[in-house]
């Protein structure tokens, strides 16, 4: 069983999509099984992370941006990568560190997820856009 999700982002930071997700896992006709999401896109990456505290999501944010700033700040004049704008290349770095597939046990019928897990994808780039996750159970 597959399917895609489009998220709609609206610039850099973390967007949940746990309800879509659970939602579809429901119907799952098997009892068990193991599912693996993917992101189509190469400035944006996919996270299990704590959804109790939006505090952690700020921070997670503020953390990557200081560790890849745009290429406009002066520590990343070495890029060459530019045409996409400051925020291309940094994007990618992003992309690269972080994980753009997750896989987690479904069991009946249900995502397996922690008591404060929620499944983010973390945008990178600053303008809107539609980054599509496909999604595979089996």
């Amino acid at each position: 069983m597959n399917t895609r999700f489009l998220i709609s982002t609206n610039g850099p930071g973390l967007y949940e999509f746990t309800p879509q997700v659970a939602a579809w896992v429901k119907t799952y006709r098997g009892d068990e099984g193991v599912l693996t999401l993917f992101i189509r896109h190469t400035s944006a990456s996919l996270l299990i992370q704590e959804n109790a505290d939006p505090e952690v999501q700020v921070d997670l944010q503020a953390y990557f941006h200081r560790l890849v700033p745009p290429t406009t700040d002066p520590s990343m004049r070495y890029l060459t990568h530019t045409y996409e704008g400051a925020d291309g290349m940094p994007g990618h770095i992003k992309g690269a560190l972080l994980q753009v597939s997750l896989q987690f046990p479904v069991i009946s019928g249900r995502v397996t997820l922690g008591d404060w897990q929620g499944l983010y994808l973390f945008e990178h780039r600053d303008r809107p856009h539609r980054p599509e996750v496909v999604a595979m159970l089996r």
